[in-house]
């Protein structure tokens, strides 16, 4: 009983509450990049694609037009897209 009063007594003082431990530092300087002027596209492999330039029409060698999307993300900075 007399355990009990003193928890009691003790968890009702002001300064015997249990600090929460504090978080690691945060390295706010790394700020992902945002995509600025973007656009998803359907190439002409199935498969989407974003891109940032333009979508111009190209003339083929066979003689037809094909239109492609300019400045592209992976590999190939011109994309042929699904007509």
């Amino acid at each position: 009983m007399k355990a009990l009063a003193m928890l009691l007594l003790s968890l009702s003082m002001p300064g015997a509450r249990v600090i929460p431990p504090l978080r690691s530092p945060v390295d706010r300087s790394v700020i992902p990049q945002a995509r600025k002027g973007g656009r998803w596209y359907f190439a002409q492999n199935g498969h989407a694609v974003y891109c940032y330039g333009p979508v111009k029409v190209l003339s083929q060698p066979q003689g037809g037009i094909q239109r492609v999307a300019t400045y592209c993300q992976g590999t190939k900075p011109i994309v042929p897209l699904m007509d």
